[in-house]
């Protein structure tokens, strides 16, 4: 399982190189100039010209790149232009703020997806089936970004329930939370019906159910030794690439809801041009994203003997 994960954690090094690259490049071919939006518009040439040499601005983009890849390597990802402090404590004072919001999210999305997904599975082809599947539907229609208002709309501003918008304890929590977890909720939903369905019809849950074992014993995880632990492996992939992907697209999320996460601060470096800042933003989103499919890979090891023998 080591070499495994050592295996995994090397092929993952190109990955976040051509990460790197092409957000360099991007956010270097985007028209428009930082320094000029940093200083004003009636900004001197002189002043324009002196904090583009501090800020290293006026070598070629190559020269850019090479210092870049070479400061990357020493752990420093430079200093930000709007806040003009260094960009590692910049995105680590936001960071927690993602983590939370994604841990909270994927909860959401289990406690929903999970009990829904089997209990679809268990009366399929019956009206409960049905109507799960006419749920899931509905939540892989609506976006993020439809979702997110509607909430604000009935639970903020109608009923005064909950918060309109900033970080604080579990109020603060849940509508962002919910708006992130709902459509993944649906595609957790479909995959763990699917999933159990695939292991009910194999032979040793016919053996169990001939031994006079309950339907509960068979598709629950009743020590986790029967239908429920073999259907576990897609599960635990599908959620680790969905933890992944809470920490890389609440960008939309944190707007809506000016959370103060990583997602927040992209979009504010993308305003500002700051491109130490946005490409931090970038670098730590990517090796979040990797090191969540290693633990993926790990925890699918755990759950599956099967996995480390292969």
């Amino acid at each position: 399982m080591i070499r495994y994960l050592s295996v995994r954690c090397l092929l993952a090094l190109p990955a976040l190189w051509l990460i790197v690259t092409m957000v360099f490049l991007l956010a270097h071919i985007v028209p428009g100039d930082p320094v000029q939006q940093m200083l004003g518009e009636g900004a001197r040439a002189e002043d324009l010209q002196q904090l583009r040499h501090a800020l290293g601005l006026d070598v070629p983009v190559g020269t850019q790149y090479v210092r870049y890849l070479g400061n990357i390597l020493r752990g420093n990802l430079g200093e930000s232009f709007r806040f003009r402090e260094p960009v590692t404590r910049v995105i680590l004072s936001h960071y927690p703020a993602t983590l939370e919001l994604a841990i909270v999210a994927l909860l959401v999305c289990a406690a929903i997806g999970i009990p829904a997904g089997l209990l679809a599975a268990s009366r399929r082809g019956s009206s409960t089936d049905h109507a799960i599947g006419v749920l899931t539907l509905f939540g892989l229609s609506v976006p993020n970004f439809a979702l997110g208002p509607v909430l604000i709309l009935v639970f903020s501003v109608i009923l005064g329930w909950l918060p309109v918008s900033g970080r604080g304890g579990l109020a603060h929590l849940a509508l962002p939370a919910i708006t992130l977890g709902a459509a993944l909720a649906a595609i957790l939903t479909r995959m763990v019906r699917t999933s159990v369905i695939e292991e009910l019809s194999n032979d040793y849950v016919r053996t169990a159910r001939a031994k006079g074992l309950s339907e509960r014993a068979v598709l629950l995880p009743h020590a986790f030794r029967h239908a429920f632990r073999n259907a576990l492996i897609p599960i635990l992939t599908i959620l680790g690439l969905q933890f992944g992907t809470l920490l890389a697209g609440t960008i939309v999320t944190e707007t809506i809801f000016s959370w103060p996460g990583i997602g927040r601060l992209t979009v504010q470096a993308i305003g500002a041009r700051d491109y130490p800042l946005l490409q931090g933003c970038i670098l730590l989103i990517a090796v979040s994203y990797v090191l969540v499919n290693l633990l993926t890979d790990l925890a699918c090891g755990l759950a599956d003997p099967r996995v480390r023998l292969e």
